[in-house]
C-alpha cells in the first residue's frame, strides 16, 4: 500500500458518499484473508479517499461520519473468525484499532474544532516515522514531488494548494467554540513555519529532507511559474489565519488535555497499550530515575578521562559526522542486528548530520556536537522507512503506516531501544564518554514524556511542562523556551500518548526480549539476540502487543 497524498483523518470529512459497500453482504462466504483485505481496502477509501477537495468539518458532516463508523464496526464484528490464522486475527485487531482511532477523534480529540494547529497542513520535510506526527488537516507533502515539476505534478500541487485558502476560511467557523487555551496559544508556531516554507517555495529556495537525502524545491520553467499564484495565495491565507488565531488566543481559558479517562481509553483501544495513565507515570518516573543514576555512575567510571567537548570546527565536524554514520551502519551489519542491504546503508548515509553553530544548538545538537553516534542510533527510524519502501510486508494491511499514529510505540519505542541496545552490545567500547550521551538522551525522553502525561491530565500547562522538561534533562541541555522543547510538548499535547511512547514502546520491547530469551532457556538453546531483533521487525510497524502475540504462543 502506498501512502496517499492526503492525511488519514482529515480527508475523511470531505463530501464523498458515506456508507458500507454492497460487498459486505458476501463476506461471510469468502476466505479470511480475502475478507479482511477487501474490508481494509474499502475502509481506507472511506477514511482517506484519493480525490482532492476541501474537507467538511461541519457538525452535520461529523454526525454522518459517526453514523457510518458504526456500520463499519458492525461489518468487522460480524465476520466469522472460526479457523482464522493468528495473522488474520492480528490484522482484524489492526483494523479495529483504526476504527477506534477514528471514533476517538470524532468524540474526544476533535482537532478540527479544538486545535488551530491542525490546519497547518503544508509539509516540507519527510518525517522519520511512517506517518505524520499528530492529527493534521489534509496534508500537502511538498517533499514527495520531483523538482523541477512536471506539468502533471504542477497541476496536482496547484489543485492541492488551492484548497488551503477556503479550508482556512472555513476553519474560523469550525473553531469558533474551541476553548483549549494552550492549543490556541502555541498554534502560531506551525502556522508561521508553514508560511515561511511557502515563501521559500515561491522563491525557489526550499530545502527539504527525505529518505534519500536533502533536495531543493524550485518553481523553474513555465509550469513552476504558473504555480506561483497558488503558492502565494496559500501563504497569504496562512498569514491571515495565523493573525486571527493570535487575536483569539488570549480569550481562551479552557483546559487542553483530554483527561485521564479518555487517555486511558485511547491507550487501551486505539494503541493497544497495556499501560494506563497512572502506570505510564510510574514507569516513566522509574525510567527517569534509572537513567539519571546510570549517568552519574558512568561519570564516576569515566572521571579520569578527558571531557567530551563539542567539535566547533565545521570541517572537522563534517568528517566526524560522516565517520560516525559509517561506523553505525557497519556495527549494525557486523553484529547482525540488520542484514547488509545497500538501501539500509544509503538511508543512514543520507541522514548525515550537518554542522550546527554553537549559538544555534538545541538539545539534540548539543549532544551531537560532542558525538553524533547516539542520535544515529535513534536514526534506526530511517532503516525502518527504507524497509517499508524496498522490502514491504507481504500483507497489504501492514505495508504502510497505520492510521491515527497507531505505529508510535513500535516506531519510537524501537528507535529509542536501539540507543541502549547498541550501547550494551559494544558500540561505545572504545568511546566510553559516548555512553554518557546515551543516558542523557534517555533521561530527556523520560522527562519530556512524563511532563506530557501531566499535561494530558490537566495537571500542567505547556509552559510548566517545558520547565519540567528542562529541570530533569541533565546538564541543562533542554531549554524550556527553545523552539525544540516548545514543538515537542505541543506535539505531545496534540497527539495523546506520543510523548510517552518513546519509553513505553521501549519497555514493551524489553519485556518481549525477556520473554523470548526465557523461552530459549527453557528450550535449552542459545539466545540469538541479533536474530531475535530481526524477527521482531518482521510483523511490521504495528503495536508491540500484537508483535508479542504473533511471536509468542500465548494471546495478549
Amino acid at each position: 500500500m502506498t501512502r496517499r497524498w492526503f492525511s488519514m483523518l482529515a480527508i475523511a470529512f470531505a463530501t464523498a458518499p458515506i456508507g458500507v459497500p454492497v460487498s459486505a453482504q458476501t463476506e461471510m462466504t469468502t476466505a479470511p484473508s480475502v475478507q479482511l483485505r477487501q474490508l481494509f481496502a474499502e475502509w481506507r477509501q472511506f477514511v482517506e479517499p484519493s480525490d482532492i477537495r476541501v474537507p467538511d468539518y461541519s457538525k452535520a458532516a461529523i454526525a454522518r461520519r459517526s453514523a457510518a463508523l458504526k456500520q463499519w464496526q458492525h461489518r468487522l464484528a460480524r465476520l466469522d473468525r472460526r479457523g482464522w490464522s493468528k495473522a488474520d486475527l492480528i490484522d482484524a485487531h489492526l483494523i479495529e484499532a483504526e476504527m477506534n482511532g477514528f471514533d476517538f477523534n470524532l468524540r474526544v480529540l476533535r482537532p478540527w474544532a479544538r486545535d488551530p494547529g491542525f490546519y497547518a497542513n503544508v509539509w516540507a520535510e519527510q518525517s522519520d516515522v511512517p506517518g505524520h506526527e499528530g492529527p493534521n488537516a489534509p496534508v500537502i507533502d511538498l517533499f514527495r514531488f520531483d523538482y523541477p515539476l512536471s506539468s502533471k505534478d504542477a497541476a496536482r500541487l496547484g489543485t492541492m494548494l488551492h484548497t488551503v485558502p477556503p479550508m482556512l476560511e472555513q476553519a474560523r467557523g469550525t473553531l469558533n467554540d474551541g476553548n483549549a487555551r494552550d492549543l490556541w496559544l502555541y498554534a502560531g508556531r506551525a502556522l508561521h513555519e508553514q508560511s515561511e516554507n511557502l515563501a521559500k517555495l515561491e522563491a525557489g529556495m526550499l530545502a527539504m529532507r527525505t529518505l534519500e537525502g536533502s533536495k531543493t524545491a524550485t518553481l523553474a520553467g513555465p509550469d513552476g511559474t504558473a504555480l506561483r499564484p497558488a503558492v502565494r495565495a496559500a501563504r497569504e491565507a496562512t498569514d491571515r489565519f495565523a493573525a486571527w488565531v493570535a487575536a483569539q488566543a488570549p480569550r481562551k481559558t479552557g483546559p487542553s488535555g483530554i483527561g485521564k479517562a479518555d487517555y486511558d481509553w485511547a491507550m487501551r483501544h486505539v494503541h493497544l497499550l497495556p499501560y494506563d495513565w497512572q502506570a505510564q507515570v510510574s514507569l516513566l518516573q522509574r525510567e527517569l530515575d534509572r537513567v539519571q543514576t546510570s549517568l552519574r555512575l558512568e561519570e564516576v567510571r569515566n572521571r579520569a578521562l578527558p571531557p567530551l567537548d563539542p567539535v566547533d570546527d565545521p570541517a572537522a565536524y563534517r568528517r566526524l559526522s560522516a565517520e560516525r554514520a559509517r561506523r553505525f551502519s557497519d556495527f549494525l551489519v557486523r553484529t547482525g542486528i540488520v542484514s547488509d542491504r545497500p538501501y539500509y546503508r544509503a538511508a543512514m548515509a543520507a541522514q548525515t548530520l550537518p554542522y550546527t553553530p554553537p549559538d544555534q544548538r538545541n538539545f539534540f545538537s548539543l549532544v551531537t556536537a560532542r558525538d553524533p553516534l547516539p542520535l544515529y542510533s535513534h536514526f534506526y527510524h530511517w532503516i525502518d522507512l527504507a524497509r517499508l519502501k524496498h522490502e514491504p510486508n507481504a500483507d497489504p494491511i501492514r505495508q504502510g503506516p497505520l492510521l491515527f499514529n497507531i505505529w508510535m510505540e513500535r516506531s519510537e519505542g524501537f528507535a529509542t531501544a536501539m540507543e541502549e541496545i547498541t550501547m550494551q552490545t559494544g558500540l561505545y567500547d572504545d568511546l566510553p564518554r559516548g555512553r554518557e550521551l546515551v543516558w542523557i538522551m534517555l533521561a530527556n525522553r523520560a522527562a519530556r514524556g512524563l511532563a506530557s502525561l501531566y499535561v494530558q491530565a490537566n495537571q500542567m500547562t505547556l509552559a510548566e511542562a517545558g520547565a519540567f522538561h528542562e529541570r530533569w534533562t541533565p546538564r541543562g541541555w533542554a531549554q524550556a523556551k527553545s523552539d525544540l522543547v516548545g514543538f515537542e510538548q505541543l506535539l505531545y499535547l496534540r497527539q495523546p500518548g506520543y510523548g510517552s511512547s518513546y519509553v513505553t514502546g521501549k519497555l514493551q520491547f524489553d519485556h518481549l526480549l525477556a520473554r523470548l530469551s526465557d523461552r530459549a532457556q527453557l528450550e535449552r538453546r542459545p539466545f540469538d539476540a541479533a536474530e531475535t531483533l530481526n524477527a521482531m521487525t518482521r510483523p511490521g510497524i504495528i503495536p508491540v502487543a500484537l508483535i508479542e502475540e504473533e511471536m509468542m504462543d500465548t494471546p495478549r
